[in-house]
């Protein structure tokens, strides 16, 4: 928890108070490798923030995945569209490795946040930082060639690039995994 708890104090201001009030919302959860946060299917009732091992979102699409996020130490993980509008998730997310979490349990959130002013500006900053996570994965395929965004990664996710699979990883980037190796070995 002292890790979630250095997090958080990098989003916004959170005395004692604050945080024992959080503290009825809050669940260590821990998984296996290949075990589910979240099912495709399922809603999004939770926010996942990760205290070690990572995970990673994940479409079925014809028998393929198709990777769409990563999350590491110190991230949150979550369908922030399920999780806000209570719709079924379109894709799972998925531990990679063993994976130690603190779950972030939506309803008890709301209910603390109604009476503590930092805490709703807590779950706001934690949506926050998702959404611009998100908005440079999009901007990558908008703005990128396949080598560009490699190359991006390169410089801002690094680990990345060390964790994941060569497969998982074409499959985030929008290539085939022959295609990711000549990137490779390009550079």
């Amino acid at each position: 928890m002292e890790n979630l708890l250095r997090y958080i104090h990098t989003l916004t201001p959170f005395s004692p108070e604050n945080w024992q009030a959080l503290a009825p919302a809050l669940t260590k959860v821990t998984l296996c490798k290949d075990e589910f946060l979240l099912e495709t299917g399922k809603v999004c009732d939770a926010l996942f923030f990760i205290s070690s091992g990572y995970c990673r979102a994940f479409q079925d699409k014809d028998g393929h995945d198709i990777n769409i996020a990563f999350f590491f130490e110190n991230d949150i993980a979550t369908n922030i569209h399920s999780f806000a509008t209570g719709e079924k998730s379109e894709f799972s997310i998925q531990a990679s490795e063993p994976l130690s979490a603190v779950r972030f349990d939506k309803k008890k959130l709301r209910e603390v946040a109604l009476q503590d002013p930092a805490i709703e500006t807590l779950g706001r900053q934690c949506l926050q930082q998702i959404a611009i996570k998100q908005e440079k994965h999009a901007a990558m395929f908008k703005l990128m060639s396949p080598q560009e965004r490699y190359e991006f990664l390169e410089t801002h996710d690094p680990a990345l690039l060390q964790r994941v699979s060569l497969t998982q990883l074409a499959s985030y980037l929008g290539v085939a995994r022959e295609t990711l190796s000549r990137i490779r070995s390009r550079r």
